[in-house]
């Protein structure tokens, strides 16, 4: 069984270079661009882990992680911001994130980072 993983930009390149990654690692990866598709596929197909970036319009990173905690605190959240927001970081953190990425982050830190959380236990052939 694979790991899933949503991940949640409003920016199209981030989400598909992730999407990548993430495939290529062998999870299972779903893709948001907002908030409501967020939480629509949270409802349908409970990830064990999301990507969340903080800045989206509309319903913002805080919003969608703290619905996302109340569907089911059991779901881990990354969390990435293009700003260093020291107070939405703080805050993301209390309301459950595991740790957070600055943009531009390092591919190769955010995969330690979700191989860490998210290990896959995949039989050697």
């Amino acid at each position: 069984m694979s790991g899933k993983i949503l991940i949640v930009d409003d920016q199209y390149g981030i989400r598909i270079l992730l999407n990548e990654i993430f495939q290529k690692e062998g999870y299972k990866t779903y893709q948001a661009a907002n908030g409501v598709q967020a939480l629509s596929i949270v409802e349908k197909d409970r990830p064990d882990l999301v990507i969340l970036d903080m800045k989206i319009p509309g319903m913002d990173g805080l919003e969608i992680l703290r619905r996302v905690k109340k569907h089911d605190e059991t779901i881990q959240v990354i969390i990435m911001t293009a700003y260093g927001e020291l107070d939405m970081i703080h805050e993301a953190m209390k309301l459950g994130a595991i740790t957070h990425f600055a943009k531009p982050f390092d591919i190769d830190e955010i995969r330690a980072a979700v191989r860490k959380e998210l290990p896959l236990n995949t039989p050697s052939s």
